[in-house]
């Protein structure tokens, strides 16, 4: 179950914000009934309702609906789709690779792996697919959070790439992540290892000139895929100031018509 339950001000608040989207879509809603809905949304974070709501309001054609809203909450648990998950799934077949994925991801490659093991890429595939979404959607029914873990390689460096990449991106926690290198910090066999354990703990240590590289590597293409999101961030920022100003002037355009249509 969801580890998210919102308390009585928040379902209330909730309450009332559904109202105003359902009013702002031109649609009476009782409050009883939108008292109803934030109680079954509850289990969910409150800024990915309010999101959802957001995105309601300006794609939903007709009626605002619990399943619109639900939808669009849903989407948002950070979850992979079907075709990222497989290919994480297939990266994670390599013992060499650290591979961060999902529960549902990890469910779903046991039925796979038995097919992949004949040789048949295809249908196996096919099974992971079929057990993904199945797997997603009882998950999201239950309002399940989504949970990420690691599976460790035998690459050092790559340990260091795929668990630093993956708390920057938030999928793990700093200190889950200090969690998974303790192989390193506990037993560094070489300065190499302290070196790799050192990032995440803070500590100091001199990595080899071809680790040294292989490092400044990593954190290039982190570096570069965090200012890509920066950059996304800002422009979808930039787009929602434009649209909220946009939207606030047309409205001011109508209240003038109906005021000026009044005056006569």
């Amino acid at each position: 179950m969801s580890t998210f339950e919102m308390n009585d001000a928040q379902v209330a608040g909730l309450a009332a914000a559904i109202c105003a989207t359902a009013e702002a879509m031109g649609q009476e809603m009782n409050p009883g009934t939108a008292a109803m809905m934030a109680e079954d949304l509850s289990v969910y974070p409150v800024p990915a309702v309010r999101v959802a709501l957001k995105a309601c309001r300006s794609e939903v054609k007709g009626k605002l609906a619990m399943a619109d809203i639900l939808s669009r909450v849903q989407l948002k648990d950070g979850r992979p789709g079907k075709d990222e998950a497989w290919s994480i799934a297939l990266l994670a077949g390599d013992e060499i690779e650290t591979v961060v994925m999902t529960t549902e991801i990890q469910q779903a490659m046991t039925a796979a792996s038995p097919i992949l093991r004949l040789g048949d890429k295809v249908g196996a595939r096919m099974a992971f697919m079929s057990a993904y979404e199945r797997l997603v959607a009882a998950a999201r029914a239950e309002a399940v959070p989504t949970t990420w873990s690691v599976s460790l390689g035998f690459d050092p460096a790559r340990r260091v790439m795929a668990i630093e990449s993956a708390v920057r991106m938030q999928l793990i926690t700093q200190q889950a992540g200090i969690q998974y290198l303790a192989d390193l910090r506990i037993a560094p066999i070489t300065a190499d290892g302290q070196a790799i354990a050192g990032l995440l703990t803070g500590s100091t240590a001199q990595p080899s000139p071809h680790l040294r590289e292989k490092l400044a590597e990593v954190r290039q293409i982190v570096d570069a895929a965090k200012a890509r999101q920066d950059r996304q961030r800002l422009k979808k920022a930039q787009a929602d100031r434009v649209d909220t100003y946009l939207r606030k002037r047309k409205v001011r355009v109508a209240i003038a018509a109906v005021q000026h249509k009044e005056s006569f």
